[in-house]
């Protein structure tokens, strides 16, 4: 398992959707300008996340995504599992134990078992525990959960803007 900013985005955005899905599908224009993630980004990971069966999507008019277990029953590691691309993983260099090699770094043993203890970890604390976290510290539906600004980000869209960038490109060419 890697932590990544991927999957940091991906606990972020389903943070999200467990406190705005009260009422409905959450559409990820409004996970963009809340959490000003990349709505091509946030694409790409709720793709992901469906396929695993984390989140499940609403097409149409009033259409986004919702859970697609209670939050209680999804973990972190369930969600940065999730988003890991198997192709990544296999490009990464093999193991010095892998059949053929001649010797063992002496401190994977060690890096093995920071990684386990970090999957344990994260298995144990739910998408509940970070929504009831985040609402004691005041967030309620519809408020950012805080995430560093970088500057120069280009300005959100309107709340009432297109739930795709394919949308979001044929309205900008409508206007241009």
């Amino acid at each position: 398992m890697r932590l990544t900013t991927k999957g940091r985005f991906a606990v972020i955005a389903m943070i999200d959707v467990a406190l705005n899905g009260r009422n409905g599908p959450v559409n990820l224009s409004s996970i963009h300008q809340r959490q000003r993630i990349s709505l091509s980004y946030l694409e790409q990971l709720f793709g992901k996340l469906r396929r695993q069966g984390l989140v499940e999507s609403t097409r149409g008019p009033g259409g986004g995504y919702s859970l697609g277990r209670s939050a209680t029953e999804i973990n972190v590691a369930d969600i940065i599992l999730s988003i890991d691309d198997e192709a990544e993983l296999k490009s990464r260099p093999q193991r010095p134990d892998a059949p053929g090699a001649v010797h063992r770094c002496t401190t994977d043993e060690l890096w093995d078992s920071v990684n386990r203890r970090a999957v344990e970890f994260l298995q144990s604390v739910s998408l509940q525990s970070l929504v009831d976290e985040q609402i004691s510290k005041g967030i309620t539906a519809a408020r950012k959960i805080s995430v560093p600004v970088v500057p120069g980000r280009v300005k959100s869209p309107p709340v009432n803007a297109p739930n795709s960038v394919f949308a979001m490109g044929a309205l900008l060419a409508k206007r241009g």
